[in-house]
């Protein structure tokens, strides 16, 4: 008789697998803390699997590659997307908790570094890709009953564009406007930062500024834009059922002529050291102080 059966304990192998079971949960508990941004994405030095001379393939103007398991799932969720391709390894499908049978598109079983050979090296996929078309294009005047806009101009990380939709999707915004030059494209590097929201609010990019803010002013809307030095703190400056916030880009804030076309100019309160915050972190603010006027 083995030890584990003359001790009481169980059997090497039932151990093994309770070992996995906890190891998954784990593992899945760490990933969902990564896409809701409480804990940071491993550096991508730490994880880089070679490929020092890895270059992107050349996509199509419709093809769109998404990754990472909250993004792609959000995205196969959703009604409006076009998919054409799964590409998933056996461990990323379990963990999607999909039917692939159901999906209606063709599903490759891969390698991890099959999906690093199109992604490249530091993106962190977790074993699962999604080649897909961009969502339909939006107008504004699609939006003329939405109580709150977010208006960027040109915002061009999209790290912090996908971090404030996130926030948009938070605090119920109409829509994410922004630029079709020097601002991010539909892309897997937006939507993983936006964690499913891509999904959730629609990412409107408009050829000029101040004829949308026209637009949107013709709407019915009352536009204010975040300014450092602008004239009042944005709690006194709401006017109107209808608001459009406009940001401006990370190191020059609002272009000049943005500033001559929103009805009004505004600035954050802060009573500490530091008079500035990053944009994502001032349009979820400002958002938060437009949805307390809106509910008035």
């Amino acid at each position: 008789m083995s030890k584990d059966h003359k001790s009481g304990g169980k059997p090497a192998t039932e151990t093994s697998a309770k070992d996995t079971h906890y190891a998954n949960l784990r593992r899945a508990h760490r990933d969902a803390k990564r896409e809701r941004g409480e804990i940071p994405t491993p550096h991508p030095q730490k994880r880089k699997r070679g490929g020092d001379d890895w270059k992107p393939p050349a996509l199509a103007a419709d093809q769109v590659h998404l990754y990472g398991l909250h993004t792609v799932r959000a995205a196969l969720e959703n009604p409006e997307r076009k998919n054409v391709k799964l590409s998933v390894t056996p461990n990323a499908l379990a963990r999607l908790e999909i039917d692939a049978g159901q999906l209606g598109i063709p599903v490759e079983i891969v390698s991890p570094q099959d999906i690093d050979k199109v992604l490249g090296p530091e993106a962190i996929h977790q074993g699962v890709m999604l080649e897909t078309r961009p969502l339909p294009v939006r107008r504004l005047e699609a939006l003329k009953n939405s109580p709150l806009l977010l208006v960027l101009d040109q915002v061009t990380d999209p790290h912090n564009v996908g971090a404030i939709m996130r926030s948009a999707v938070a605090f119920n915004a109409g829509a994410v406007i922004t630029t079709q030059r020097h601002s991010p494209t539909e892309s897997g590097v937006l939507a993983k930062s936006a964690s499913g929201a891509l999904e959730l609010i629609p990412y409107i990019q408009i050829t000029n500024l101040a004829d949308a803010l026209g637009e949107l002013h013709r709407l019915g809307f009352f536009s204010i834009g975040l300014d450092s030095e602008g004239p009042a703190p944005i709690e006194g400056t709401f006017s109107g059922e209808k608001i459009a916030l406009v940001l401006g880009s990370e190191g020059k804030g609002l272009r000049q002529k943005t500033r001559e076309t929103v009805n009004a100019l505004a600035r954050l309160d802060m009573p500490g050291a530091i008079k500035s915050l990053n944009v994502s972190n001032a349009a979820a603010i400002a958002m938060y102080a437009a949805q307390l006027h809106l509910k008035k």
